[in-house]
Order: structure tokens, then sequence, then C-alpha cells
């Protein structure tokens, strides 16, 4: 089925130009369909999911818990995305907060307050779980050090590994991963895969809607990144493109349009 699309996707990344890693899987039929699939990408923010995940198995472990408060330091707060760069030093946050604000504003002051938290290693130990094998965990975000050991990178393939092992509860517990994907669904970053699909439909209160995403983004200049799980009828497909090279709206356009091929072929 994901096989018909390659006709489709294959023009439309030499046409856009850049370099790109496309990966897309089936996940009840195990069908995969990719392109440079493992070419290393500066990750940007798409790092934050297996950020999370080490964060959730500290927490089964018993290290802390979700309620857990952080007081926010003034030299916590970093710029770019996220609310907190912007709220009082001092003020207190669960890791929950955390957790969501990271996923679902991209909160970079979120998201180191938590690198913090855990630790590199668990963040790299998380990753190789969930076969992140060609992918790397160095830094946190908007800070660069002065003597550089390494940069955050990723793969296509192995950011679709780890969302399969979200998906189908393999790593830390079902509950964690459960847990995992309906943050991930609360993702207020609808501007790429999902950017051309019809508004999801459920017509009466409590109804189920016609599809869902549980996505997460990221861009720095001339890199964008959408990945994602969709959920549409009885199927999820994994759906993971990187871009390098491209200015952000020209790479958004390609993304939307390999997001709208994957829903028709799924939806119908």
């Amino acid at each position: 089925m994901l096989s018909s699309l390659s006709p489709s996707i294959a023009p439309l990344l030499e046409e856009s130009g850049g370099e790109w890693g496309v990966y897309l899987e089936d996940l009840h039929t195990g069908e995969q369909l990719s392109f440079n699939q493992n070419e290393r990408f500066y990750a940007a923010s798409v790092i934050k999911v297996p950020i999370m995940a080490a964060v959730f198995a500290e927490v089964s472990a018993g290290k802390f818990a979700l309620e857990t408060i952080i007081r926010l330091r003034q030299e916590d707060q970093v710029g770019g995305a996220g609310i907190l760069q912007h709220m009082t030093p001092g003020s207190e946050w669960t890791v929950q907060d955390l957790v969501t604000l990271m996923i679902i504003q991209s909160d970079n002051t979120a998201t180191n307050m938590l690198i913090d938290l855990v630790g590199k290693e668990s963040i790299r130990s998380i990753m190789q779980a969930t076969e992140m094998t060609n992918s790397h965990f160095y830094n946190k975000l908007m800070i660069v050090p002065a003597q550089v050991e390494g940069y955050n990178e990723v793969t296509a393939a192995d950011l679709g590994n780890h969302l399969r092992y979200l998906a189908k509860g393999k790593v830390i517990s079902y509950d964690s991963c459960a847990r995992m994907m309906a943050i991930l669904k609360q993702q207020q970053h609808r501007d790429r895969i999902p950017l051309h699909f019809p508004y999801p439909s459920g017509d009466l209160i409590g109804s189920l809607p016609s599809w869902e995403l549980a996505n997460k983004t990221g861009s720095v200049t001339n890199i964008t990144h959408d990945i994602g799980i969709l959920y549409v009828g009885s199927s999820a497909v994994t759906i993971c493109v990187l871009n390098k090279g491209l200015p952000q709206k020209a790479a958004v356009q390609t993304i939307a349009s390999i997001g709208k091929l994957v829903f028709d072929l799924y939806s119908k």
C-alpha cells in the first residue's frame, strides 16, 4: 500500500531541492517506504521526543514523580519557542507541566530544565533502547558550549523506530507510552504534516475524531522537520520527514504534500 506512494514522493523530493530524509511505516502491516532514511540531520526540536521518554523512564524508576515540583531559575531561561522564557524566576512547575510545554509548545526552557533533571546519559540510554542507533544527543537547546563535543543529530529511520516503540507500548511500560502518545496528540504546531488535512469531524459530543496526529516539529535556519503517527480509520502510519537546505516556507509545503498523500491513501 505505501509503496504506491513512491512514484509521487520521489519526484516531489527531487523538485523541492535541499536534502531529505523520509521514513513511512504502516504500524499494522509493518510495510515501510523510505528515502535517505539513514542520513543524519541536525535534530532541532524533534530531539524532545526521546527526552520525554527519558523523563518517563526516570519516573518509572522512582527517581521522581510527574507531580514533582521544579523551580524556574533565571539561568534556565533561553530564547526560541515557549512561554517559560517569559515567566517569573522562582515560579514552580511540575514535571508533567514541563513535559507538556516541551512537546506541545516546543518550549526550550522547559526542555533544558528536564535535561538537567534526568541527565544526558539517561537520554542516550533511552535512544539506544529504542534503536536510535545512528542518532546522537550532546547538548541543551539554544545553548552553544565553547567547546562543542558534538551535535544533536537524528535520522528519519531512527525517529521511526522510536515512534514505533511508543505506539506499541514497547519501552518503559504500556501506561507510560500511552501517556506520551496522549501528550503528542495535544501538539499545537500543526503547520506541516497535517496542513492540508480536513478539519477533524465529530458531530456529536464524545464522538471520536475522523483522524488524530501525534506529532513533533523541529526548526532552525534552513532545517525543517515534522515527525508523527497518523491515526485514521483503523490504520496507524508513522510519518517522519526531515529537511535541510531549504527555507522553512518551501520545506513546509513539501512536508505537507507528503502528509496529504499518506492521509488520502489511508482515508479511502
